[in-house]
Formats: C-alpha cells, structure tokens, sequence
C-alpha cells in the first residue's frame, strides 16, 4: 500500500476486516504495530499470544484525532496543552480511563489506558474510515530486541498468526515514547521515538 496516497479501496476493506474481528498488522510513525477493534475480545487474546504478554501489559488505543481521543481518557488543561503540543506523533500518553473503555483493556488497579494520535498517512486513512480506535500494541516479538521494520517480512513470518499485513514500506524500529500523566505530572515510563525534552 503506497505510504503516502493509500487506495481508498484497500483501506476499506482492511477496515471491513478488523469491524469483523480481523487482527492486522499495520504501519505507524514509529514502527509497525498490532491492531483490532476495540471490543474484540479474540483480538486482544491473540495479541497477548503472539507477544507473551500478561494481563498487566498496557495497551494503547489509537486514535484519529483529539476528539476521538477526549472520549476514552480523562485530560485536564495542563495535561491537554502539553499532549496538543506533541500530537500527532510518536508518543503513547497513560492517561485515566472514561467508561467507554472495557475494563479488560484497562490497567486493573489503576484504572488507566495508553493513547496516541499517530503521524502517518496509511493509519490515519484506516482510522478514519473504521470511525472508532484502534486497539493497539508494538510487534516486538518475544526475546527480540527491536520491532521488524519490513511488511513483507511480517508477512512472512506472521502470515498464520494475523489475518492481514498493511505493507507500506520500510518503517522505523523505534517504539513510541511512553509518557504516563495518570498522577498529574509527566512520568517518562519508556525512551522511543518521540522527544522527551518537553516532558523532563
């Protein structure tokens, strides 16, 4: 799928097939990443498969823009100037989470989700067609060191475990920068891709 001018039809039907419960691999701004629809239960289960995660691990849910963002997570003015100041781009922000978030998808004792708004044309395309989030998770594969940069190298590998692979080129292998604002001031929990400066 070209990076920069992606088919409306092949964005469509990738959408068509995550509404019914597919589970994608697809490219972002930082690196390439798991995706389903929020709800699906199955896509969540596989997602912790593949990556042997535990029910501890945060995921993050993808949005297209502040709006769709505001709807998920709790942000007050201080918190909104400074993610509005460095969205969209390659930053996770934990944040409380709004009863529009499944309680399986929020951290148990805290009650907080991981958002982001990307910077990149395919998944603000698939976004904007699927109308709803994304739920979301880095393919970094267990005891590897750094995501897989190449779509057609994900297909190779992961072809039996996804339902689809958004290949779009070479991506970065950068995770995004995880910044929690769950307890008010900026925690870095993670070093990625997205500068810190304006968080420390």
């Amino acid at each position: 799928m070209h990076p920069e001018n992606p088919q409306p039809r092949s964005i469509a039907q990738v959408a068509e097939s995550v509404r019914s419960d597919a589970l994608i691999a697809y490219p972002t701004d930082s690196c390439y990443a798991l995706g389903c629809r929020l709800g699906s239960r199955d896509g969540i289960d596989r997602i912790r498969s593949i990556r042997q995660l535990d029910n501890r691990h945060h995921f993050t849910l993808v949005c297209q823009d502040f709006a769709q963002l505001g709807q998920f997570v709790q942000i007050d003015n201080d918190v909104f100037r400074a993610i509005k100041a460095s969205t969209p781009g390659s930053y996770t922000f934990i944040l409380p989470a709004t009863r529009e978030v499944p309680r399986m998808l929020q951290h148990p004792k805290k009650k907080t989700v991981g958002v982001r708004i990307p910077d990149h044309v395919v998944t603000q395309a698939l976004l904007t067609e699927l109308g709803e989030p994304l739920l979301s998770s880095t393919l970094l594969l267990p005891g590897e060191e750094e995501p897989m940069t190449q779509g057609w190298e994900i297909k190779d590998r992961l072809d039996h475990v996804v339902d689809a692979v958004i290949d779009s080129g070479d991506c970065g292998t950068e995770p995004t920068t995880v910044v929690d604002f769950s307890g008010g001031e900026a925690e870095i929990v993670r070093y990625g891709a997205g500068d810190t400066t304006r968080f420390e």
